[in-house]
């Protein structure tokens, strides 16, 4: 994995975020309950997540709609061997 990889997903509350968005398409308006957090703080850790290129997102109106991408697949496929 790269640095920037590595960087990302070091967070704890930005590697639960992963796991999650990993689990399949969700609202960012519905990540801030799941990690008991603001939705400024998510926002910004989104964005760490998304520069890295582990997500993407996809706008629904004025939703917001967060996947994983095929490089966050592939990441989360080395995590489960570890």
């Amino acid at each position: 994995m790269d640095n920037k990889i590595n960087k990302a997903i070091a967070d704890e509350t930005r590697f639960k975020l992963f796991e999650r968005i990993g689990k399949g398409e969700i609202c960012a308006c519905e990540l801030p309950k799941f990690v008991g957090t603001s939705q400024p703080a998510v926002s910004q850790h989104l964005k760490v997540l998304f520069q890295a290129d582990l997500v993407k997102m996809r706008k629904n109106g004025v939703k917001r709609l967060y996947s994983i991408s095929k490089k966050g697949k592939m990441v989360l496929a080395d995590i489960s061997r570890w």
